[in-house]
């Protein structure tokens, strides 16, 4: 038997290697500002086109490269900063395993120009799919440019895995984000075909925050500094008033660098226990220095996940850091009592309320400045995203009514208030009787059926409901929109304005009506009309978030995630009390969907317990 183990070829090798570490265009933005940065650059310039499809340019000012050097980058694991294994552990650049120009090179027609400022002249060298096609010299400005074009143009089965060009866009420009993040001290800029998306000048932290995320938001910032023996933190974290339905402006950097730990952030989020809604989340920018030696950045190829010598200790000093500066920032406001509207908060408190709370005698939620405030309840386990989220809906549900108005006319706010006129489950119970059903805990509706006890779980049964409700919507483009008297505007960050720009007719098809505004702000001038007003902020906050984590987890096609998305973000939730009319109703529309028995996760809406099953409890 001949041998079957051979070494593959140079040029597959690299395809492989490049799969690991170039996945999307924003991948290439993202080794290539790392390199930019590593080379001791002063301005850095980003121009994609095609979201990055045909494009990525970085152009930097930095120490450039020789000849030789110029020709070596683009070998792999050719790097100047590592001579020994223990090298590894003493890391303090961006880029250090020399993959980057390695694997964007296999997989794309490579163009670099490149002179130090000693040198008369630069060189410029073209690689394609790895392979050198020349080198020349070039009269240049000292510095790098480096052009990548055709992504993927050698593996079209890559190249058709790749997203519309506003879902690549919003991957570039957050990758674009987080180093200008960590760089304030220098000069960026991005066009996106030709139109000039960012032009950051140098400055403070704070100032670079307000020029990416819009010029109000210096003033919802709060410091945030910590000094230990072994770690030191500083940045900034968000006001609690001010904080948002969607998580994509919180950041975290060891040694400046951008990394992603759900870990660290769950001690932010307990920081902030007690005075956030459950569903909103607290804008923060954290630095984190730490010696190289106690950390490992080599254990993903994107170095955006590390390892902590200490992970408890780091958690604890940031958890920390961030109460004491909740603590004594609203305790010491930093503008004038009037313009501050959110409380002092009193760490003597025991039940941890704030001062200034207003609560009604038999309310199940705070009020404060008319903003229905979640009670305080133990943090949600960091590993869990939105599955166990308690959120409130949208719709007009009469909490408890009993007056008999309210029996009569359901403001169930969504076609599930039209309750046949016939045909309806419970007219009749299995003795003849009408029996109403009822609520057990707030969270599930009992009722008799022939068979036995039913049991409905109300919030699995609603997003069944809504979700083939918006499905047809989006099919049809039959939703209705109610304007709003009084216009809203919201803030976004860049990458989700380029989502919303992306699902533009799908919003649209649900029933919104919004305009784009300057750089980063939408204006919502009309909601779906089965949703009551004066909470679009939060629901479009909310379609968005739900969306980017479905999209992070499920694979679905546009229209089903939007459509999901909306579903379990506008359904009523476990926990809250509804009439026995809204129940019947809720029930009834259940039953008139096409697939009754299964939420659109694909749990059950509904169990039987069968009468011999509950006569089996007693005969024991």
């Amino acid at each position: 038997m001949s041998d079957i183990i051979k070494l593959l070829p140079d040029a597959i090798a690299n395809q492989i290697a490049a799969g690991e570490v170039v996945q999307r265009p924003a991948s290439v933005v993202k080794e290539l500002l790392e390199n930019a940065i590593d080379a001791a650059s002063t301005y850095v310039c980003v121009v994609v086109k095609e979201a990055g499809k045909t494009l990525v340019q970085v152009t930097d000012n930095g120490i450039g490269m020789t000849q030789n050097d110029a020709r070596m980058c683009f070998e792999r694991h050719a790097t100047s900063k590592i001579n020994t294994a223990e090298d590894i552990f003493r890391i303090k650049t961006l880029g250090f395993r020399g993959e980057a120009l390695a694997s964007i090179a296999a997989v794309a027609q490579v163009t670099m120009i490149t002179r130090r400022k000693e040198d008369e002249l630069g060189t410029q060298v073209v690689v394609e799919a790895s392979a050198f096609k020349g080198s020349e010299p070039v009269a240049v400005e000292p510095g790098t440019s480096i052009s990548v074009k055709n992504l993927f143009y050698n593996i079209p089965a890559r190249r058709n895995f790749l997203k519309s060009n506003s879902v690549e866009m919003h991957h570039i420009t957050e990758e674009f984000i987080r180093v200008a993040l960590a760089y304030p001290h220098l000069t960026f800029e991005l066009y996106q075909q030709d139109t000039q998306t960012f032009h950051l000048t140098p400055g403070k932290l704070s100032a670079r925050i307000a020029d990416l995320f819009g010029d109000n938001s210096q003033q919802h910032l709060l410091s945030c500094q910590e000094e230990t023996p072994h770690v030191k933190i500083k940045g900034y974290i968000g006001k609690p008033e001010f904080a948002r339905r969607t998580r994509g402006q919180q950041y975290f950097f060891i040694n400046q660098r951008f990394i992603k730990s759900n870990y660290l952030n769950h001690a932010v989020m307990s920081a902030y226990e007690a005075l956030l809604p459950e569903d909103c989340f607290p804008f923060y920018v954290l630095f984190i220095e730490i010696d190289p030696a106690h950390i490992d950045v080599n254990v993903h190829p994107t170095k955006t996940e590390i390892k902590l010598e200490d992970e408890r200790t780091v958690y604890a000093i940031i958890r920390a850091a961030v109460k004491r500066s909740l603590g004594t920032n609203l305790i010491t406001p930093t503008t004038d009592e009037e313009d501050n509207p959110f409380p002092a908060f009193n760490p003597t408190n025991t039940d941890r309320t704030l001062a200034g709370w207003q609560r009604n005698p038999g309310d199940d939620a705070t009020t404060f400045q008319g903003t229905s405030v979640l009670k305080s309840s133990n943090m949600r386990k960091w590993s869990n995203s939105f599955e166990g989220s308690q959120e409130k809906s949208y719709f007009d549900f009469s909490e408890g009514a009993t007056s008999p108005e309210a029996e009569k006319e359901v403001t169930f706010q969504s076609a599930a208030n039209r309750i046949p006129a016939s045909g309806s489950l419970f007219q009749e119970s299995p003795h003849g009787n009408s029996e109403p059903p009822f609520q057990i805990h707030n969270s599930y509706i009992a009722t008799q059926v022939k068979s036995g006890l039913m049991i409905i779980d109300q919030q699995a049964a609603h997003e069944r409901i809504l979700f083939e409700q918006y499905s047809l919507a989006l099919e049809k483009r039959s939703a209705i929109s109610q304007q709003s008297l009084f216009p809203q505007s919201i803030m976004l960050d860049p990458a989700d304005v380029a989502l919303v720009q992306e699902l533009k007719d799908e919003i649209q098809a649900l029933g919104f009506d919004f305009t784009l505004f300057g750089k980063n702000t939408v204006v919502i001038n009309g909601i779906p009309a089965d949703i009551k007003g004066g909470h679009e902020t939060e629901i479009l906050e909310g379609l968005l978030e739900q969306y980017k984590y479905n999209q992070s987890k499920l694979s679905l096609s546009r229209r089903d995630n939007v459509a999901r998305s909306i579903a379990r973000r506008m359904a009523v939730r476990r926990g809250q009390k509804l009439g026995a009319a809204e129940m019947i109703a809720l029930i009834d529309r259940l039953f008139a969907c096409i697939n009754s028995n299964y939420a659109p996760d694909g749990k059950k809406t509904f169990y039987i317990l069968e009468l011999n099953t509950i006569a089996d409890f007693f005969r024991q």
